[in-house]
């Protein structure tokens, strides 16, 4: 059963060549895989991710709630309204919102940078319809 958790959990820290070390200060691949220097190196700020799962896990724990108090039903047919909702018909190169899935993930009463100065992704992109049109119909 999932836990009602309301700030996400940390991330495993990876081990450390001092923590799967065997009796010759050496790696021991059979026991813990392969060495990953990349794990060892690159060290990412608990705070960063847990600010970057932080409305996974309030969704999570909404839904959790949800199946507590009215069953299964509830969180799937929100999911399954989302789901519905977030299929955009529109063309893609055009600036749009989905008001629909807004008020589903309760964003509807809030203000980002995104709602009002538009996405970066909209600023860089020239305006080429026929080319993102063929590219979501996959012709």
């Amino acid at each position: 059963m999932e836990s009602l958790r309301i700030v996400p959990a940390r991330e495993p820290k990876p081990a450390s060549v001092q923590d799967t070390s065997n009796s010759f200060g050496l790696h021991d691949s059979l026991k813990h895989g392969p060495r990953s220097l990349a794990a060892e190196i690159t060290q990412t700020s608990t705070v960063r991710s847990r600010l970057e799962n932080w409305e996974a896990t309030q969704d999570n724990m909404k839904l959790q709630m949800q199946r507590q108090l009215f069953g299964l039903h509830m969180p799937m047919r929100i999911l399954m309204e989302r789901k519905l909702v977030s299929q955009n018909p529109h063309m893609p190169i055009l600036p749009q919102s989905n008001l629909h899935l807004d008020i589903l993930m309760g964003r509807d009463e809030t203000l980002e940078c995104a709602d009002f100065m538009g996405s970066a992704a909209e600023m860089t992109q020239p305006m080429d319809i026929h080319a993102d049109m063929e590219k979501k119909l996959r012709m």
